[in-house]
């Protein structure tokens, strides 16, 4: 049997959420040059500090401003770091007792090597340049001996409050096909679309799945597929995104292939999106085949075939 195939996938995308008037404050203390924590019911100051008081459940009303200087109480090395952390060298994560507070706060410091840091290590606040209200606005640094602890400072009370944030979000994996899908993905760079079909209930699956999900008994037979089909079901994208390669309005529809069981998912263009309909005859349009690769996209899109209509009862057991 021919290997498996695999490759790499990276799943990202830019996470926006409001922060609210407890945490937007915290952060625009950041983005100020200041750290901000709240005093809850018991009388212990937390940062960030909490939407709610951890006692009486009461919201919060009671901020802080604190110092910029604090104390390690423990902490533990990165020594190999990943995309997205502070940094792209060794460096230590540490939870950090702010002057003043009572909770620590859990951030990055940046020291050299494990030696460098211990718990009761004198740090202080070393803040970016520019700022915009993240928690990437500031890192930690270890203090010079003599440094005294530093008195709290107040950010800018007239300046608009950071309301909400951006956070890039991105999962990295290598994705291995089964021997059904591998053979599937090279008939693709053949310029073949390739399924198999049940030994039970003669169904054929497209792309192919190792056993039918009807019958639960192993797909054996490989059956070459035509790349004409119906369109069963279909979507019309009106809203942009990031990363979107096509300018709304398009359509993303199910394509069920002449002699397949189940449709695939793919573009319609060619037709305007108020003429695309369920039943619409279509053929795929591949990419020149010095492009293609192992992988869906060798098929650019299906475009209509000029054909009549498929009657319902082609289709209607495959929506």
């Amino acid at each position: 049997m021919s290997r498996t195939l695999s490759a790499p996938v990276t799943v990202s995308f830019d996470y926006t959420r409001s922060v609210g008037p407890v945490l937007g404050r915290f952060l625009t203390g950041l983005r100020d040059g200041t750290f901000v924590g709240a005093r809850t019911s018991d009388g212990r100051v937390v940062v960030p500090p909490p939407e709610f008081d951890p006692v009486t459940h009461a919201a919060t009303t009671d901020f802080v401003n604190l110092a910029p200087t604090g104390t390690v109480t423990s902490w533990t090395w990165v020594s190999e770091p990943v995309a997205g952390q502070p940094f792209d060298r060794p460096f230590a994560f540490a939870l950090v007792t702010l002057d003043g507070a009572d909770a620590p706060l859990l951030h990055a410091v940046d020291v050299d090597s494990p030696e460098a840091i211990h718990s009761g290590l004198r740090v202080r606040a070393r803040w970016a340049a520019e700022r915009t209200g993240s928690i990437t606005d500031v890192i930690f640094e270890p203090a010079p001996d003599d440094a005294p602890a530093a008195a709290p400072t107040s950010g800018d009370a007239d300046a608009e409050p950071v309301t909400g944030i951006v956070t890039p979000t991105s999962l990295d994996y290598t994705y291995a096909a089964s021997p059904e899908e591998s053979a599937f993905y090279r008939g693709l760079a053949e310029g073949r679309i390739i399924g198999q079909r049940c030994p039970a209930c003669q169904k054929v699956y497209v792309p192919p799945r190792p056993a039918c999900p009807t019958d639960g008994v192993p797909t054996s037979e490989e059956v070459e597929l035509s790349d004409t089909g119906t369109v069963t079901t279909f979507c019309i994208v009106n809203v942009p995104f990031l990363g979107q390669k096509i300018t709304p309005p398009y359509v993303s529809a199910y394509v069920l292939l002449d002699g397949a069981d189940i449709a695939v998912q793919h573009l319609i263009l060619d037709i305007p999106v108020e003429e695309i309909r369920m039943g619409l005859r279509v053929k795929a349009v591949w990419k020149p085949r010095e492009e293609w690769g192992t992988t869906i996209e060798n098929i650019s899109h299906f475009a209509p075939t000029g054909e009549p209509d498929a009657e319902y009862a082609t289709y209607q057991h495959h929506l």
